[in-house]
């Protein structure tokens, strides 16, 4: 640990302590001595709580392991699974019936629908891109994608390209604000709309809540041909953004901690910069200011820590590492204070909320750990109760069989519940890890659990009464690169009901925006309203391969797979201390990878090794052969370290082993404290 400072009984990292008290705290007029007194009482008062609820998970796997050993058919019976899941308390009884009580809930969250993005909080020129991702040029995204079949012709503007983009954009227009008469395409002079009341200002339309803007620009260069002067269209796009501190960051110290503070305190003072060269040229990057009375920035959330992690940040006074939730809740609303008090240069809520994405709870139990420690978050902050929101990740097997009591665990200050597919599948596969070896991944998506988590999630929202107060979202299209696929197929999410859905840029954003121009999500979930819920029963259902033998080239193929996205994703973690980029895939398809993913394929390869489907010895072979593939990926890169013919000094190829050969015994299977060791012993090299 760094040099330390006391403060209240606790041991503060000096970096953060002179964080909170030379950066944060002066402009509130909080005084230091009182705002350590309060998070030490805080601390003494929920890490010890913290503590027993992961005890408590450790307890429940462990009964859940011996039932399977024991009675393999029994786990097998969604009935029979569900009798013993309720007599040891896995299972809650479900709440009445009841309606979320959340108030000042900004328009973005409670009465919009629009894509969403999630962006790494310690790089700073990403988090200013998502948060300006809230107007997108629909002519760029077409142009400079696949959206639109072939490519762009190098040399300069490609013609024939352009007049494909104006066509599609002027077809959009056709769809979303139709004229009284005619076309887009044969527009020669100021539109007159069928419904005048979606026109907002001149040029300026609203459909299904979200706005277009049509750029008139007769000196532009795309402008000056068209018969209406239109030199582009321009939507309005990424309505959120969360701002991650946890899966897609690599933060194991007190320096990584109050780097990301660092930046969510630049979000919430405006003041947030980054220089960078661009063509030879240096760049500033700031957050857009707000367009007339429209927002120009995408409202922010901050998703917090899970209650596993603790941070070397702060020891506590027993000497222990603080739970780095905590610390999360409290330093993250205390930053927030600058935009609830108007001291930044733009606001970010409206309303007067901080909003909190909290990942990683198992059930009822641990929402209301969470609802009760923001309220001691809120006293210490002086604020009234209930400003500090929550999200809800659905993503762990314990929240989505019991999602309706973890709603109503938090149900006055719920703003989001989300389904997260890739940590869902990993939990999945870790809580049944006894029950029998488990489908390939590829089949995994075909899963009768799966159809019902995703179905039950919005279902159970709607009948909790989440519309027009909170977001119910789905999870992301992991293939920046592939975006005539996204529109092709996650068109699906607001379709079913979810008022955002993550995508993996602004780009994706200003695309995805067009699937909620083709679906009101809102009369959607009138409809699915009346539906009834869907029972446990199929979310119950393991995804076990019973009686399946696999060929030598099955199983290969499935550990190279599993191997190679463990590798490509781990040495950019271990090496360079990346969280989330672009990692290629075994097929070279680029992904947006985190924490999510390694989970899964690490328990994949943990759960065959125990049911003897591969052998050790595959393993280690395919570790050792998709480490020279890795490396042949990222052989462009100068800061990248080979692991193949090295793998014995090589720090991420241990730790991509560890991963896999000691997955089993993780957490719930959680990839972060392998990780953390690993990382914490690179930045100590």
């Amino acid at each position: 640990m760094s040099a330390t400072v006391d403060r209240a009984g606790l041991k503060v990292a000096d970096i953060l302590a002179r964080f909170v008290e030379t950066r944060v705290l002066p402009e509130l007029a909080i005084e230091a001595g009182a705002f350590w007194a309060g998070a030490a009482d805080i601390f003494a008062r929920f890490a010890p709580e913290n503590r027993a609820l992961l005890a408590k998970r450790d307890v429940l796997q462990t009964k859940i392991d011996a039932w399977c050993e024991a009675d393999p058919r029994g786990a097998a019976d969604p009935a029979a699974q569900e009798a013993f899941l309720r007599e040891i308390g896995y299972l809650v009884l479900e709440p009445a019936p009841f309606t979320i009580g959340t108030t000042n809930v900004d328009d973005e969250i409670a009465r919009m629908a629009g894509p969403q993005l999630v962006v790494p909080a310690l790089n700073a020129r990403f988090v200013l891109n998502a948060a300006n991702a809230r107007w997108g040029s629909l002519y760029d995204a077409l142009y400079g994608t696949d959206a639109l079949p072939g490519a762009a012709k190098s040399g300069g503007y490609d013609r024939e390209r352009g007049a494909r983009v104006i066509a599609r954009a002027r077809a959009f227009l056709d769809e979303a604000v139709p004229l009284a008469e005619g076309s887009w395409t044969d527009l020669s002079d100021t539109p007159v709309l069928r419904d005048p009341a979606q026109q907002i200002a001149p040029w300026l339309y609203r459909h299904h809540g979200l706005h277009i803007e049509v750029v008139v620009d007769r000196t532009h260069p795309i402008g000056r041909d068209d018969p209406a002067g239109i030199a582009d269209v321009r939507l309005e796009a990424a309505l959120t953004t969360i701002v991650d501190l946890e899966d897609s960051i690599a933060a194991v110290d007190a320096e990584d901690k109050v780097a990301a503070y660092t930046n969510w305190l630049g979000l919430m003072r405006g003041d947030l910069e980054e220089r960078f060269d661009k063509g030879g040229q240096t760049v500033t990057r700031k957050l857009n200011p707000d367009r007339g009375d429209l927002a120009g920035r995408a409202l922010l959330f901050v998703r917090n820590v899970g209650h596993l992690m603790t941070t070397p940040a702060m020891l506590l006074a027993d000497g222990q590492e603080a739970p780095e939730g905590i610390l999360d809740a409290i330093v993250t609303s205390l930053i927030a204070l600058y935009d609830l008090r108007g001291l930044g240069r733009h606001r970010n809520s409206r309303a007067g909320s901080i909003y909190i994405v909290k990942p990683k709870m198992h059930g009822p139990e641990e929402c209301g750990f969470t609802d009760r420690l923001f309220d001691a978050v809120e006293d210490l902050l002086g604020l009234a109760r209930h400003t500090i929101k929550v999200g809800v990740m659905d993503e762990e097997r314990r929240t989505s069989a019991n999602l309706a009591a973890c709603i109503h665990a938090v149900k006055d200050r719920i703003a989001f519940i989300n389904t997260g597919f890739l940590d869902r599948t990993g939990d999945e596969i870790h809580t049944s890890m006894r029950a029998g070896p488990m489908v390939p991944k590829s089949e995994m998506k075909a899963s009768s659990w799966i159809k019902a988590y995703e179905d039950r999630n919005v279902r159970i929202g709607l009948a909790c009464g989440l519309t027009g107060k909170a977001q119910i979202g789905k999870g992301m299209w992991a293939a920046p690169d592939r975006m005539a696929d996204m529109l092709a197929q996650k068109g699906a999410h607001p379709e079913s009901g979810a008022n955002t859905a993550w995508v993996p840029s602004p780009t994706a954003a200003t695309l995805h925006a067009l699937h909620y121009h083709q679906t009101d999500v809102f009369a959607r979930q009138r409809e699915i309203a009346a539906e009834a819920v869907p029972g446990l029963a199929p979310l119950l259902t393991i995804p076990v391969a019973q009686g399946r033998n696999w060929s030598p080239e099955e199983i290969a193929r499935e550990l190279d797979n599993n191997a190679q996205g463990i590798l490509g994703y781990v040495v950019r973690w271990i090496d360079q201390g990346v969280g989330c980029s672009k990692v290629p895939d075994i097929h070279d398809v680029g992904l947006m990878e985190d924490r999510a993913t390694l989970r899964i394929s690490s328990q994949h390869i943990g759960n065959w090794l125990l049911h003897g489907v591969a052998r050790e010895v595959d393993v280690e072979a395919a570790l050792r052969r998709m480490a020279a593939k890795v490396d042949a990926q990222n052989q462009g890169d100068p800061h990248y370290r080979p692991m193949a013919g090295r793998e014995q000094e090589s720090l991420a190829f241990q730790a991509a082993r560890a991963l896999v050969f000691e997955g089993a015994a993780q957490p719930a299977g959680y990839t972060e404290p392998l990780l953390h060791r690993f990382r914490a012993r690179a930045k100590l090299g």
